[in-house]
């Protein structure tokens, strides 16, 4: 069953046992929220991926952070020729010592970028032209606890691609939040946290496994089966 921000918050009452008048609204919004977060953080989600594009300033090395990005993945750059480069990311450490006078004019077409700070990331040398730029990143997902957006089918009565299609693992995450925030007993907060860890990765695998093979190119996943011979007796 597809999860709805109803569904859920009353799946965590059913199972805890606990009313509406422990678990208030404002009390499962914080312990849904941080389940989501919990699990955006230890798997890296097809979900999560975002591409932008934007122009480089020319004479201006820093590039603004898009207000939903979690981390970058990689950046391309395009020349008014149409070729695309690849940046490499590298430590500010590093970006000093390859271009020490960033502050100078324009020279060449970047080559390397770091993040900078929450608000920018960085580009050497300073790019001597507006160049494209195609910033891959993973981004905030919306909670499911977000009554407004999307704006045409918001999240909360419409699930997120997590209460959608992996409710085992939200629903797991949120009773471990739930059996915390209750203080309930030690043996449920195992029970719970050993089923989110299993359905976390089941989830793990398939997002960072197999949606990312290629039958093709890796072939089909094999099982290893121990096959004996029937005359055998070992």
């Amino acid at each position: 069953m597809a999860y709805t921000l109803a569904n859920l918050e009353l799946d965590i009452k059913n199972y805890t046992e606990v009313g509406d008048n422990v678990f208030t609204t404002a009390v499962l919004n914080t312990i849904i929220v941080n389940a989501e977060n919990k699990i955006y953080r230890e798997v890296d989600s097809d979900e999560d991926r975002q591409y932008d594009t934007s122009q480089l300033v020319i004479g201006n090395r820093f590039v603004t952070i898009p207000d939903n990005l979690r981390f970058i993945r990689y950046v391309q750059l395009t020349d008014s020729a149409n070729n695309q480069f690849y940046l490499e990311q590298r430590d500010t450490s590093f970006m000093s010592e390859f271009y020490s006078t960033p502050g100078s004019s324009s020279v060449d077409i970047p080559r390397y970028y770091s993040n900078w700070d929450t608000e920018f990331w960085v580009v050497a040398p300073t790019p001597d032209k507006s160049y494209k730029i195609t910033l891959a990143y993973n981004k905030e997902p919306i909670s499911i606890t977000n009554t407004a957006l999307p704006t045409l089918a918001p999240a909360a009565t419409n699930g997120t691609y997590l209460s959608n299609k992996y409710q085992d693992v939200l629903l797991y995450a949120c009773l471990v939040n739930a059996y915390g925030y209750l203080k309930g007993p030690q043996d449920m907060i195992q029970y719970y946290n050993q089923a989110y860890e299993k359905a976390l990765m089941s989830y793990a695998i398939e997002q960072q496994g197999r949606r990312r093979r290629d039958e093709y190119d890796d072939g089909v996943i094999r099982t290893i089966l121990d096959s004996r011979n029937p005359s055998s007796n070992k």
